[in-house]
């Protein structure tokens, strides 16, 4: 059994029912550091331009001849241009569902409030205390 924060509990192999949240707000939505933090490259097959793809095409550019990155925000060097909001308040992605994997992928564990080596580097560039993991 692991102890998440909040005195949550959760047994190994037991999953969250859909549409539950260990949490009552999300972490990452108070958050968005790493969104600021990292430049996202994905595999050009994401984009919605390739059969299959699904990321907005449109909001990247080209970086190797078989992957492209996330633009920045014309304004905010380094910052995301899907991210929306303020970093440590209040945050979205305007492209959520659509997001690369990369995205999706990353601190998979900040559902139950556990942050990884990368979520706890990004949120210290960011003034932000880091979350731990479990």
């Amino acid at each position: 059994m692991h102890r998440l924060r909040g005195g949550w509990q959760l047994r190994v192999g037991q999953t969250v029912p859909a549409g539950a949240s260990i949490f009552p707000d999300s972490v990452c939505q108070a958050c968005g550091a790493c969104c600021v933090a990292y430049r996202v490259t994905l595999p050009r097959v994401e984009l919605d331009s390739a059969p299959g793809g699904w990321v907005p095409a449109a909001m990247t550019e080209p970086y190797t001849a078989t992957t492209a990155c996330m633009r920045e925000h014309p304004d905010l060097p380094g910052r995301c241009i899907a991210l929306e909001g303020a970093v440590g308040v209040a945050v979205s992605c305007a492209i959520y569902p659509q997001r690369p994997s990369a995205c999706s992928e990353f601190a998979p564990l900040t559902a139950f409030g556990c942050g990884d080596e990368a979520c706890d580097e990004a949120r210290r560039r960011h003034g932000l205390p880091p979350l731990g993991g479990l």
